[in-house]
């Protein structure tokens, strides 16, 4: 699909190629050609060297000397297991913390994020599973800023987390059950519960690994 030219014409041809990776459109360990990407969105070389290159940063592209870009290979198990061991030792306190110092500026801005979420909720299009990835990454990242340990959450972001989980299986109920299990977090937030914010973002990533487990039967 063409992308128009305009101003935002970079982070649209960013938006498109994150879109492919992120539901499998490109498949992992896939090369990706720059006269490809040129041809199909109908703009120049320099916006999509641009993309690959942001997409590099984030963990999803890989470029190799002579050879060019290729989306970055699936996760194994392995990579798989000890991504949520760590998040399992992190989150669920950050869940804490956050429940002890939230405002309401806060609790308003991760509202809005869970709002939006749910307006994608159930689509099996590729272009709004990308974004309900982006949207969760965001919504984490949210708590781990309002719990305030700026190296756990550098720590997270830089693994970008949720670009390779997201890439594992592209289904609608990987969105589905994200979205009660994130309700019964912010009711916990919002309350100050910090028990039941730890609790529940530990039950939320665990249940997410098991839903994930799939990926690899």
């Amino acid at each position: 699909m063409a992308i128009q030219r305009h101003k935002g014409l970079a982070d649209d041809v960013y938006g498109a190629i994150f879109n492919k990776l992120i539901s499998l459109e490109i498949a992992p360990g896939a090369r990706i050609t720059v006269d490809g990407l040129v041809r199909e969105l109908e703009v120049s070389q320099t916006p999509i060297r641009e993309a690959l290159g942001r997409l590099e940063g984030e963990g999803l592209v890989v470029k190799t000397h002579l050879v060019g870009y290729s989306a970055t290979p699936q996760i194994t198990r392995r990579h798989f297991d000890e991504l949520y061991e760590l998040r399992l030792l992190l989150e669920p306190d950050a869940a804490r913390r956050a429940a002890r110092r939230i405002d309401e500026g806060n609790m308003r801005k991760l509202t809005e994020t869970a709002e939006q979420m749910r307006r994608l909720d159930g689509s099996r299009e590729r272009r709004k599973y990308s974004a309900f990835a982006r949207l969760d990454a965001d919504l984490h990242d949210q708590i781990l800023a309002i719990a305030g340990n700026e190296l756990v959450r550098d720590t997270l972001a830089h693994l970008h987390t949720h670009f390779h989980i997201f890439r594992l299986m592209f289904h609608a109920s990987v969105t589905e059950d994200a979205l009660s299990e994130h309700e019964s977090l912010l009711v916990a937030l919002s309350s100050g519960d910090e028990d039941g914010a730890e609790r529940a973002m530990r039950e939320h990533i665990d249940r997410s690994r098991r839903r994930l487990l799939l990926a690899f039967v």
